[in-house]
Protein backbone atom coordinates (compact mmCIF):
# COMPACT_ATOMS: atom_id res chain seq x y z
CA UNK A 1 0.00 0.00 0.00
CA UNK A 2 3.08 2.00 -0.11
CA UNK A 3 2.00 5.45 -2.80
CA UNK A 4 -1.68 5.79 -1.14
CA UNK A 5 -2.04 8.14 1.67
CA UNK A 6 -4.26 5.57 3.77
CA UNK A 7 -5.35 6.42 6.91
CA UNK A 8 -3.55 3.66 8.38
CA UNK A 9 -0.20 5.87 7.17
CA UNK A 10 -1.85 8.95 8.37
CA UNK A 11 -1.88 7.90 11.78
CA UNK A 12 1.63 6.22 11.72
CA UNK A 13 3.29 9.92 10.37
CA UNK A 14 1.25 11.79 12.64
CA UNK A 15 2.71 10.06 15.22
CA UNK A 16 6.63 10.44 14.14
CA UNK A 17 5.74 14.21 13.98
CA UNK A 18 4.57 14.49 17.54
CA UNK A 19 7.66 12.43 19.09
CA UNK A 20 9.74 14.49 16.33
CA UNK A 21 8.00 17.84 17.89
CA UNK A 22 8.02 16.36 21.35
CA UNK A 23 11.86 15.75 21.35
CA UNK A 24 12.26 19.06 19.73
CA UNK A 25 10.50 21.26 21.70
CA UNK A 26 9.81 20.04 25.22
CA UNK A 27 12.55 19.76 27.93
CA UNK A 28 10.78 19.24 31.52
CA UNK A 29 7.47 18.08 30.85
CA UNK A 30 8.79 15.23 27.93
CA UNK A 31 6.54 12.77 30.24
CA UNK A 32 3.66 14.54 30.14
CA UNK A 33 3.97 15.71 26.76
CA UNK A 34 4.30 11.84 25.59
CA UNK A 35 1.05 10.59 27.60
CA UNK A 36 -0.84 13.49 25.94
CA UNK A 37 -0.03 12.37 22.46
CA UNK A 38 -2.73 9.42 21.95
CA UNK A 39 -5.36 12.41 22.59
CA UNK A 40 -4.11 14.66 19.87
CA UNK A 41 -3.92 11.98 17.50
CA UNK A 42 -7.34 11.03 18.50
CA UNK A 43 -9.53 13.57 19.59
CA UNK A 44 -12.93 14.34 21.17
CA UNK A 45 -15.22 10.88 22.30
CA UNK A 46 -16.01 9.95 19.01
CA UNK A 47 -13.87 6.77 17.12
CA UNK A 48 -13.17 7.27 13.44
CA UNK A 49 -11.58 4.42 12.49
CA UNK A 50 -12.35 1.64 15.68
CA UNK A 51 -15.73 1.05 17.63
CA UNK A 52 -14.48 3.30 20.46
CA UNK A 53 -12.41 5.98 20.69
CA UNK A 54 -10.92 3.88 23.82
CA UNK A 55 -9.38 1.21 21.63
CA UNK A 56 -7.92 3.81 19.41
CA UNK A 57 -6.21 5.64 22.15
CA UNK A 58 -4.85 2.01 23.27
CA UNK A 59 -3.70 1.64 19.88
CA UNK A 60 -1.98 5.08 19.51
CA UNK A 61 0.08 4.52 22.98
CA UNK A 62 1.47 1.26 21.70
CA UNK A 63 2.28 3.13 18.30
CA UNK A 64 3.84 5.80 20.50
CA UNK A 65 6.36 3.49 22.52
CA UNK A 66 7.59 2.05 19.18
CA UNK A 67 7.87 5.40 18.01
CA UNK A 68 10.19 6.19 20.89
CA UNK A 69 11.88 3.06 19.91
CA UNK A 70 10.19 1.38 23.29
CA UNK A 71 8.83 -2.32 23.15
CA UNK A 72 5.03 -2.49 23.77
CA UNK A 73 3.49 -2.92 27.21
CA UNK A 74 2.35 -5.99 28.24
CA UNK A 75 -1.46 -6.98 28.15
CA UNK A 76 -1.54 -8.56 32.08
CA UNK A 77 -0.22 -5.44 33.76
CA UNK A 78 -0.65 -1.21 34.18
CA UNK A 79 2.36 -0.12 32.75
CA UNK A 80 2.88 3.49 31.67
CA UNK A 81 3.22 5.09 27.98
CA UNK A 82 6.56 6.52 29.18
CA UNK A 83 7.82 3.51 31.15
CA UNK A 84 11.53 2.66 29.99
CA UNK A 85 11.34 6.17 28.49
CA UNK A 86 14.78 7.30 30.78
CA UNK A 87 16.91 4.99 29.21
CA UNK A 88 15.42 5.98 25.31
CA UNK A 89 16.23 9.36 26.15
CA UNK A 90 19.95 9.18 25.46
CA UNK A 91 21.77 9.26 21.86
CA UNK A 92 23.15 6.47 21.64
CA UNK A 93 20.00 4.29 21.82
CA UNK A 94 19.85 1.17 19.87
CA UNK A 95 16.83 -0.67 18.64
CA UNK A 96 16.31 -4.39 20.15
CA UNK A 97 14.93 -6.92 18.54
CA UNK A 98 12.40 -7.85 17.65
CA UNK A 99 11.96 -4.70 15.55
CA UNK A 100 8.61 -6.15 13.94
CA UNK A 101 5.65 -6.20 16.11
CA UNK A 102 2.13 -6.91 16.03
CA UNK A 103 0.18 -4.58 18.17
CA UNK A 104 -2.50 -6.86 20.18
CA UNK A 105 -5.31 -4.53 20.32
CA UNK A 106 -5.24 -3.30 16.55
CA UNK A 107 -5.04 -7.16 15.15
CA UNK A 108 -8.19 -7.60 13.39
CA UNK A 109 -7.71 -11.53 13.65
CA UNK A 110 -8.13 -12.11 10.42
CA UNK A 111 -9.24 -15.67 8.85
CA UNK A 112 -6.08 -17.83 7.49
CA UNK A 113 -6.42 -19.96 4.63
CA UNK A 114 -9.97 -20.71 4.51
CA UNK A 115 -12.16 -21.04 1.52
CA UNK A 116 -15.95 -19.64 1.38
CA UNK A 117 -18.32 -19.58 -1.34
CA UNK A 118 -19.16 -15.87 -2.17
CA UNK A 119 -22.97 -14.48 -3.61
CA UNK A 120 -21.20 -14.91 -6.83
CA UNK A 121 -22.35 -18.29 -6.58
CA UNK A 122 -25.02 -19.72 -9.28
CA UNK A 123 -25.83 -23.07 -8.02
CA UNK A 124 -25.18 -24.22 -11.49
CA UNK A 125 -26.13 -27.87 -12.71
CA UNK A 126 -22.75 -28.72 -13.48
CA UNK A 127 -21.24 -28.13 -9.83
CA UNK A 128 -17.47 -29.17 -10.90
CA UNK A 129 -16.71 -27.57 -7.26
CA UNK A 130 -18.75 -30.63 -5.54
CA UNK A 131 -17.11 -32.67 -8.44
CA UNK A 132 -13.39 -32.08 -7.41
CA UNK A 133 -13.46 -31.77 -4.23
CA UNK A 134 -11.43 -35.46 -2.95
CA UNK A 135 -13.32 -34.98 0.76
CA UNK A 136 -17.04 -34.22 -0.46
CA UNK A 137 -16.06 -31.40 1.64
CA UNK A 138 -18.94 -29.63 -0.85
CA UNK A 139 -22.79 -29.76 -1.17
CA UNK A 140 -25.73 -28.03 -2.38
CA UNK A 141 -27.79 -25.94 0.15
CA UNK A 142 -30.53 -23.17 -0.71
CA UNK A 143 -29.51 -23.53 -4.84
CA UNK A 144 -26.04 -22.98 -3.48
CA UNK A 145 -22.67 -24.33 -2.85
CA UNK A 146 -21.64 -24.65 0.43
CA UNK A 147 -17.89 -26.02 2.02
CA UNK A 148 -18.27 -28.16 5.44
CA UNK A 149 -15.01 -26.28 7.03
CA UNK A 150 -14.52 -29.46 8.87
CA UNK A 151 -13.83 -31.84 6.36
CA UNK A 152 -11.92 -29.49 4.11
CA UNK A 153 -8.17 -29.96 3.42
CA UNK A 154 -7.42 -26.29 1.85
CA UNK A 155 -6.45 -28.20 -1.11
CA UNK A 156 -7.91 -24.85 -3.56
CA UNK A 157 -9.34 -27.50 -6.07
CA UNK A 158 -13.26 -25.96 -5.75
CA UNK A 159 -11.71 -22.42 -6.40
CA UNK A 160 -9.82 -23.27 -9.29
CA UNK A 161 -12.83 -24.99 -11.28
CA UNK A 162 -15.55 -22.59 -10.49
CA UNK A 163 -16.51 -20.92 -13.57
CA UNK A 164 -17.93 -17.57 -12.08
CA UNK A 165 -14.67 -17.13 -9.77
CA UNK A 166 -17.48 -17.39 -6.74
CA UNK A 167 -15.40 -19.49 -4.40
CA UNK A 168 -12.22 -17.55 -2.64
CA UNK A 169 -9.85 -18.00 -0.28
CA UNK A 170 -9.29 -15.70 2.46
CA UNK A 171 -5.73 -15.27 3.82
CA UNK A 172 -4.15 -13.11 6.11
CA UNK A 173 -2.54 -10.01 4.20
CA UNK A 174 0.43 -10.28 6.62
CA UNK A 175 0.86 -13.65 6.23
CA UNK A 176 0.76 -13.43 2.46
CA UNK A 177 3.35 -10.92 2.17
CA UNK A 178 5.86 -12.77 4.14
CA UNK A 179 8.08 -14.64 2.15
CA UNK A 180 9.74 -16.42 5.15
CA UNK A 181 6.40 -17.61 6.37
CA UNK A 182 6.71 -16.12 10.02
CA UNK A 183 3.40 -15.26 10.57
CA UNK A 184 1.73 -17.07 12.90
CA UNK A 185 -1.40 -17.12 15.52
CA UNK A 186 -1.79 -16.80 19.00
CA UNK A 187 -3.86 -18.28 21.29
CA UNK A 188 -6.38 -15.70 20.34
CA UNK A 189 -6.31 -16.12 17.00
CA UNK A 190 -4.38 -12.63 16.45
CA UNK A 191 -1.11 -12.58 14.20
CA UNK A 192 1.86 -13.42 15.65
CA UNK A 193 5.62 -13.25 14.28
CA UNK A 194 8.15 -16.16 14.65
CA UNK A 195 11.50 -14.50 15.49
CA UNK A 196 13.67 -17.44 15.05
CA UNK A 197 11.79 -17.26 11.21
CA UNK A 198 11.27 -13.33 10.51
CA UNK A 199 14.34 -11.69 8.72
CA UNK A 200 12.85 -7.62 9.55
CA UNK A 201 11.92 -7.37 5.92
CA UNK A 202 9.04 -4.96 7.12
CA UNK A 203 6.24 -6.44 3.87
CA UNK A 204 3.98 -7.50 6.76
CA UNK A 205 3.83 -3.97 8.20
CA UNK A 206 3.24 -2.74 4.47
CA UNK A 207 0.43 -5.39 3.83
CA UNK A 208 -1.67 -4.88 6.66
CA UNK A 209 -4.61 -2.80 6.18
CA UNK A 210 -5.53 -2.29 10.20
CA UNK A 211 -1.56 -1.51 10.99
CA UNK A 212 -1.60 -3.68 13.52
CA UNK A 213 2.08 -4.32 12.39
CA UNK A 214 4.95 -1.73 13.15
CA UNK A 215 8.39 -1.36 13.35
CA UNK A 216 10.51 0.06 16.22
CA UNK A 217 12.00 4.12 15.16
CA UNK A 218 14.72 6.46 16.34
CA UNK A 219 13.15 9.56 15.30
CA UNK A 220 13.03 10.79 18.95
CA UNK A 221 16.58 9.88 19.74
CA UNK A 222 17.84 11.84 16.10
CA UNK A 223 15.54 14.66 16.83
CA UNK A 224 17.42 15.28 20.62
CA UNK A 225 20.81 14.96 18.90
CA UNK A 226 20.12 17.38 16.31
CA UNK A 227 18.59 19.65 19.22
CA UNK A 228 21.54 19.00 21.50
CA UNK A 229 23.75 20.15 18.89
CA UNK A 230 25.69 17.22 17.78
CA UNK A 231 27.03 17.71 14.43
CA UNK A 232 24.81 14.58 12.26
CA UNK A 233 26.11 13.69 8.28
CA UNK A 234 23.10 12.08 6.74
CA UNK A 235 23.78 9.46 4.62
CA UNK A 236 20.97 9.17 2.21
CA UNK A 237 20.63 6.09 0.02
CA UNK A 238 19.44 5.97 -3.29
CA UNK A 239 16.04 5.66 -3.53
CA UNK A 240 15.10 9.14 -2.01
CA UNK A 241 14.91 10.43 -5.70
CA UNK A 242 10.87 11.41 -6.16
CA UNK A 243 10.10 10.41 -2.48
CA UNK A 244 9.57 13.86 -1.26
CA UNK A 245 7.70 15.33 -4.59
CA UNK A 246 8.05 14.03 -8.14
CA UNK A 247 9.59 17.61 -8.83
CA UNK A 248 11.66 17.74 -5.90
CA UNK A 249 15.61 18.15 -6.97
CA UNK A 250 18.43 16.42 -4.86
CA UNK A 251 19.58 20.23 -4.14
CA UNK A 252 16.31 20.87 -2.13
CA UNK A 253 16.09 17.47 0.03
CA UNK A 254 19.97 18.29 0.69
CA UNK A 255 18.63 21.48 1.83
CA UNK A 256 15.20 20.71 3.44
CA UNK A 257 18.39 18.01 5.87
CA UNK A 258 20.13 21.25 6.33
CA UNK A 259 17.06 22.66 7.71
CA UNK A 260 16.51 20.00 10.17
CA UNK A 261 19.85 20.43 11.48
CA UNK A 262 22.25 18.27 9.37
CA UNK A 263 25.89 19.36 9.53
CA UNK A 264 26.20 16.99 5.87
CA UNK A 265 24.62 15.44 3.43
CA UNK A 266 26.32 12.28 1.61
CA UNK A 267 24.90 9.62 -1.28
CA UNK A 268 25.18 6.19 0.21
CA UNK A 269 25.58 5.55 -3.74
CA UNK A 270 29.30 6.30 -2.54
CA UNK A 271 29.03 3.29 -0.39
CA UNK A 272 27.60 1.15 -3.39
CA UNK A 273 30.39 2.22 -5.65
CA UNK A 274 32.92 0.90 -3.14
CA UNK A 275 31.22 -2.29 -2.96
CA UNK A 276 30.86 -3.23 -6.57
CA UNK A 277 34.44 -2.65 -7.63
CA UNK A 278 35.29 -4.67 -4.38
CA UNK A 279 32.64 -7.10 -4.98
CA UNK A 280 34.07 -7.58 -8.98
CA UNK A 281 37.31 -8.05 -7.78
CA UNK A 282 36.28 -10.68 -5.23
CA UNK A 283 34.14 -12.87 -7.84
CA UNK A 284 37.38 -12.05 -10.40
CA UNK A 285 39.94 -13.82 -7.82
CA UNK A 286 37.73 -16.43 -6.20
CA UNK A 287 34.74 -17.33 -8.05
CA UNK A 288 36.21 -17.35 -11.72
CA UNK A 289 38.52 -19.44 -10.41
CA UNK A 290 36.38 -21.71 -8.52
CA UNK A 291 37.85 -21.22 -5.67
CA UNK A 292 34.36 -20.41 -4.20
CA UNK A 293 31.19 -22.04 -6.14
CA UNK A 294 29.54 -18.36 -6.13
CA UNK A 295 28.92 -15.12 -4.44
CA UNK A 296 26.14 -14.14 -2.82
CA UNK A 297 25.73 -10.45 -2.29
CA UNK A 298 25.32 -8.80 1.25
CA UNK A 299 23.56 -5.36 0.44
CA UNK A 300 19.89 -6.11 1.46
CA UNK A 301 20.20 -7.46 5.25
CA UNK A 302 17.08 -9.24 5.02
CA UNK A 303 18.41 -11.54 2.33
CA UNK A 304 21.73 -11.73 4.61
CA UNK A 305 19.90 -12.73 6.74
CA UNK A 306 17.97 -15.41 5.00
CA UNK A 307 21.07 -17.02 3.63
CA UNK A 308 22.68 -16.83 6.80
CA UNK A 309 20.14 -18.79 9.33
CA UNK A 310 18.43 -20.64 6.73
CA UNK A 311 21.37 -21.80 4.88
CA UNK A 312 24.21 -21.58 7.02
CA UNK A 313 26.36 -23.99 5.00
CA UNK A 314 26.73 -20.98 2.17
CA UNK A 315 28.19 -18.47 5.04
CA UNK A 316 31.77 -18.49 3.07
CA UNK A 317 29.65 -17.53 -0.08
CA UNK A 318 28.00 -14.41 1.41
CA UNK A 319 30.22 -11.10 0.13
CA UNK A 320 32.44 -9.86 2.98
CA UNK A 321 32.67 -6.78 1.64
CA UNK A 322 31.33 -3.58 3.35
CA UNK A 323 27.38 -2.94 2.33
CA UNK A 324 26.87 0.39 1.12
CA UNK A 325 25.80 2.02 4.12
CA UNK A 326 28.79 1.19 6.43
CA UNK A 327 31.14 1.59 3.60
CA UNK A 328 29.80 5.44 3.41
CA UNK A 329 29.44 5.82 7.21
CA UNK A 330 33.11 4.58 7.89
CA UNK A 331 34.10 7.06 4.86
CA UNK A 332 32.12 9.92 6.71
CA UNK A 333 34.14 8.69 9.62
CA UNK A 334 37.33 8.19 8.05
CA UNK A 335 36.75 12.37 7.52
CA UNK A 336 35.13 13.19 10.57
CA UNK A 337 35.73 11.03 13.58
CA UNK A 338 33.55 12.52 15.81
CA UNK A 339 30.75 13.00 13.25
CA UNK A 340 27.21 11.60 14.27
CA UNK A 341 25.82 9.13 11.00
CA UNK A 342 22.44 8.54 10.42
CA UNK A 343 21.44 6.48 7.78
CA UNK A 344 18.16 7.32 5.71
CA UNK A 345 16.34 4.89 3.69
CA UNK A 346 13.69 2.92 2.68
CA UNK A 347 14.45 -0.62 4.54
CA UNK A 348 13.38 -1.40 7.73
CA UNK A 349 16.20 -4.49 7.88
CA UNK A 350 18.54 -1.90 8.28
CA UNK A 351 17.78 -0.76 11.39
CA UNK A 352 18.79 -4.17 12.92
CA UNK A 353 21.90 -4.08 10.52
CA UNK A 354 23.07 -0.97 12.30
CA UNK A 355 23.37 -3.14 16.06
CA UNK A 356 25.61 -5.19 14.90
CA UNK A 357 28.76 -4.98 16.32
CA UNK A 358 30.81 -4.87 13.67
CA UNK A 359 28.39 -1.62 12.25
CA UNK A 360 27.22 -0.23 15.80
CA UNK A 361 30.18 2.31 15.72
CA UNK A 362 29.58 3.69 12.39
CA UNK A 363 26.30 4.24 11.66
CA UNK A 364 24.46 6.34 14.84
CA UNK A 365 21.33 6.10 13.87
CA UNK A 366 18.68 4.22 11.17
CA UNK A 367 15.48 6.16 9.95
CA UNK A 368 13.27 5.70 6.62
CA UNK A 369 12.05 8.06 4.23
CA UNK A 370 8.58 7.67 5.79
CA UNK A 371 10.19 8.92 9.39
CA UNK A 372 12.26 11.81 7.80
CA UNK A 373 8.54 13.06 5.80
CA UNK A 374 7.06 12.99 9.54
CA UNK A 375 10.29 15.26 10.96
CA UNK A 376 10.04 17.66 8.15
CA UNK A 377 6.71 17.89 9.18
CA UNK A 378 7.24 18.37 13.06
CA UNK A 379 9.21 21.30 12.21
CA UNK A 380 7.40 22.24 9.39
CA UNK A 381 9.99 21.63 6.52
CA UNK A 382 9.12 21.56 2.81
CA UNK A 383 11.48 20.32 0.01
CA UNK A 384 9.37 21.99 -2.12
CA UNK A 385 9.74 25.09 -0.95
CA UNK A 386 13.70 25.03 -1.01
CA UNK A 387 15.81 26.84 -3.04
CA UNK A 388 17.19 25.49 -6.25
CA UNK A 389 20.96 25.04 -6.04
CA UNK A 390 23.51 22.39 -6.56
CA UNK A 391 22.72 18.43 -6.00
CA UNK A 392 24.57 15.08 -4.45
CA UNK A 393 28.09 14.27 -6.73
CA UNK A 394 29.53 11.61 -4.71
CA UNK A 395 28.29 8.35 -6.79
CA UNK A 396 28.00 6.90 -10.30
CA UNK A 397 25.08 5.82 -11.66
CA UNK A 398 26.80 2.12 -11.12
CA UNK A 399 25.72 2.90 -7.48
CA UNK A 400 22.28 4.95 -7.71
CA UNK A 401 21.22 2.05 -9.56
CA UNK A 402 21.77 -0.12 -6.45
CA UNK A 403 17.87 0.82 -5.42
CA UNK A 404 16.42 -0.83 -7.97
CA UNK A 405 16.19 -4.98 -8.11
CA UNK A 406 19.07 -6.38 -10.49
CA UNK A 407 21.03 -3.38 -9.99
CA UNK A 408 23.49 -4.69 -7.71
CA UNK A 409 24.55 -7.38 -10.11
CA UNK A 410 24.36 -4.84 -13.00
CA UNK A 411 27.22 -2.49 -11.51
CA UNK A 412 29.26 -5.42 -10.88
CA UNK A 413 28.95 -6.52 -13.93
CA UNK A 414 30.14 -3.51 -15.25
CA UNK A 415 32.76 -2.85 -13.25
CA UNK A 416 33.79 -6.84 -13.82
CA UNK A 417 33.77 -6.62 -17.76
CA UNK A 418 35.50 -3.04 -17.53
CA UNK A 419 38.27 -4.07 -14.93
CA UNK A 420 38.95 -7.57 -15.70
CA UNK A 421 37.61 -8.15 -19.31
CA UNK A 422 38.61 -11.51 -19.76
CA UNK A 423 36.64 -12.96 -16.54
CA UNK A 424 33.38 -14.47 -17.84
CA UNK A 425 30.60 -13.56 -15.70
CA UNK A 426 27.59 -15.07 -15.05
CA UNK A 427 24.47 -13.25 -13.27
CA UNK A 428 21.40 -14.26 -11.21
CA UNK A 429 19.35 -11.82 -9.16
CA UNK A 430 16.09 -12.55 -7.00
CA UNK A 431 13.52 -10.34 -5.59
CA UNK A 432 10.51 -10.94 -2.83
CA UNK A 433 11.93 -13.68 -0.21
CA UNK A 434 9.88 -16.12 -1.23
CA UNK A 435 12.16 -16.25 -4.52
CA UNK A 436 14.89 -15.65 -2.63
CA UNK A 437 14.70 -18.96 -1.06
CA UNK A 438 14.00 -20.91 -4.37
CA UNK A 439 17.12 -19.12 -5.94
CA UNK A 440 19.38 -20.46 -2.39
CA UNK A 441 17.61 -24.06 -2.90
CA UNK A 442 19.15 -24.03 -6.68
CA UNK A 443 22.62 -22.61 -5.54
CA UNK A 444 22.54 -24.67 -2.48
CA UNK A 445 21.65 -27.82 -5.35
CA UNK A 446 24.67 -26.66 -7.13
CA UNK A 447 23.06 -25.07 -10.56
CA UNK A 448 24.55 -21.51 -9.67
CA UNK A 449 27.94 -22.55 -9.73
CA UNK A 450 29.81 -19.92 -11.21
CA UNK A 451 27.34 -17.13 -10.73
CA UNK A 452 27.40 -14.11 -9.04
CA UNK A 453 23.58 -14.19 -7.26
CA UNK A 454 21.90 -10.64 -6.19
CA UNK A 455 18.92 -11.25 -3.53
CA UNK A 456 16.92 -8.41 -2.46
CA UNK A 457 14.05 -9.34 0.09
CA UNK A 458 11.39 -6.76 -1.42
CA UNK A 459 9.59 -7.20 -4.55
CA UNK A 460 11.31 -4.53 -7.19
CA UNK A 461 14.34 -3.84 -4.69
CA UNK A 462 15.25 -0.52 -2.41
CA UNK A 463 12.33 0.85 -4.02
CA UNK A 464 9.81 -1.19 -2.64
CA UNK A 465 11.06 -1.02 1.24
CA UNK A 466 9.00 -1.18 3.84
CA UNK A 467 10.13 2.63 4.67
CA UNK A 468 9.06 4.01 1.29
CA UNK A 469 6.49 6.66 0.30
CA UNK A 470 6.10 6.42 -3.53
CA UNK A 471 4.68 3.67 -5.87
CA UNK A 472 7.05 1.22 -6.68
CA UNK A 473 6.51 1.99 -10.60
CA UNK A 474 7.62 5.65 -9.94
CA UNK A 475 9.87 5.07 -7.70
CA UNK A 476 12.09 3.22 -10.57
CA UNK A 477 11.49 5.77 -13.11
CA UNK A 478 12.89 8.34 -10.69
CA UNK A 479 16.12 5.60 -10.39
CA UNK A 480 16.10 5.13 -14.28
CA UNK A 481 16.08 9.04 -14.73
CA UNK A 482 18.81 9.59 -11.98
CA UNK A 483 21.01 7.42 -14.08
CA UNK A 484 20.40 8.59 -17.07
CA UNK A 485 21.69 11.89 -15.71
CA UNK A 486 24.58 10.76 -13.96
CA UNK A 487 28.09 12.30 -15.10
CA UNK A 488 29.88 9.11 -14.52
CA UNK A 489 29.09 5.99 -14.86
CA UNK A 490 30.79 2.91 -13.39
CA UNK A 491 33.16 3.99 -10.17
CA UNK A 492 37.05 4.21 -10.79
CA UNK A 493 39.23 1.61 -8.96
CA UNK A 494 40.70 4.06 -6.30
CA UNK A 495 37.44 4.35 -4.91
CA UNK A 496 38.94 1.46 -3.06
CA UNK A 497 42.22 3.85 -2.31
CA UNK A 498 40.83 4.60 1.98
CA UNK A 499 41.19 1.41 4.03
CA UNK A 500 37.73 1.27 5.91
CA UNK A 501 38.51 -1.82 7.75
Amino acid sequence: MRGIDTPVSKLRRQIFAEITRIAFEEDGSINNAIEAVPYTVCPGDTATYRESIYRERAIASERVRLAMGMSLRPEDRPVHVTSGLAESNIAEHYYEPPLMQVIPSACNKCEENIYRVSDMCKGCVAHPCMEVCPKNAISRQNGRAAIDESRCIKCGKCREICPYSAIIKLSRPCAEACGVKAIESDEQGRAKINTDKCVSCGMCMVSCPFGAIADKSQVFQLARSLKDGNKVVAELAPAYVGQFGADVTAGQVKLALKALGFAEVREVALGADIGAVAEAKHYAEHVATGELPFLLTSCCPSWSMLAKTQFPEMIDSVSRELTPMVATARRIKHEDPEAKVVFIGPCAAKKLEATRRTVRSDVDFVITFEELAAMFDARGIDPHNMELTAGLHDATAAGRGYACAGGVAQAIESCIKEYYPDVEVKIQHAEGLADCKKMLTLAKLGKMNGCMIEGMACPGGCVAGAGTLLPVTKAKAAIAKLKAESTVQIPDMSVMDVDLS
